[in-house]
């Protein structure tokens, strides 16, 4: 089951340019997780506790100006942790799920000893600041 985690971790985007021994460092902080379709992952205006990386499966990302459709290597859940504010968005499993799981608490510490995480969440969340303030949707 380990090996199967360490692999799990390889494959996703997010940490493809973390050593080895990252890897082993973020298989003892994440949890897998598996959810059926319509499980709310985050609601909007609630705390938000998790960060989440989508391994198989599809989640539809509730916006107002609509839905934004997230898959396998997607990632949500950073903003909360990151700035202590309630979730900007609802997300929910459209489909069954597997994903990897870090608290607020494991989320903070792979920022603090793992920084190629740090520089593909601030890269990714450039781009989705890029996209809003041009107007450009998913």
């Amino acid at each position: 089951m380990a090996d199967q985690k360490l692999e799990t971790l390889r494959r996703v985007p997010l940490f493809r340019a973390c050593s080895p021994k990252e890897i082993e460092y973020l298989a003892r902080l994440t949890d897998e997780i598996s959810v059926q379709p319509g499980r709310v992952l985050a609601e909007q205006g609630r705390p938000g506790h998790e960060f989440f990386m989508i391994i198989e499966g599809k989640a539809s990302v509730q916006l107002p100006d609509g839905d934004v459709q997230l898959g396998p290597g997607d990632f949500f859940g950073e903003m909360s942790l990151l700035d202590n504010e309630p979730r900007v968005a609802s997300v929910v499993a459209s489909t069954p799920m597997d994903l990897l799981v870090l608290g607020s608490r494991e989320f903070s510490s792979a920022i603090a000893e793992v920084p190629t995480i740090a520089r593909s969440i601030m890269t990714v969340l450039a781009q989705r600041l890029r996209q809003v303030e041009t107007g450009a949707t998913h």
